[in-house]
């Protein structure tokens, strides 16, 4: 990796290696995955299931997840890809929650501000 990278790229670049292999893994196991880049440059995985509805797969790098909604059962650790796949999988076999697709947004500035005083 080139010393002039900035942080960000660096990290746009990791979360899509991720994505990759979480794309590759489901294709193995017959889930629809397609590598894509959202509006706002995030990478992501668009993920079809078994209904023929698509959720976006995002990677939230703080905290280790992926993500698809704001939801406490739409995430899951990429540490451990065998049980993240796993899980998306049966995410997506079961079929996405109705509704719109939710956003987890975390500000760390927020978080950190509040402990500073």
């Amino acid at each position: 990796m080139r010393t002039s990278q900035s942080v960000k790229e660096q990290q746009r670049a990791y979360a899509q290696r991720l994505l990759t292999a979480l794309g590759k893994e489901l294709a193995l196991r017959d889930v629809p995955a397609v590598l894509v880049v959202a509006q706002d440059g995030r990478p992501a995985l668009d993920v079809t299931d078994s209904r023929g509805r698509m959720r976006r797969v995002f990677v939230q790098l703080p905290f280790c997840w992926f993500y698809w909604g704001d939801q406490g059962d739409e995430r899951v650790s990429f540490l451990q890809m065998p049980v993240a796949v796993d899980r998306i999988e049966q995410a997506a076999r079961e079929g996405w929650r109705e509704g719109e697709q939710g956003e987890l947004s975390i500000d760390l500035n927020k978080i950190v501000d509040a402990y500073r005083g």
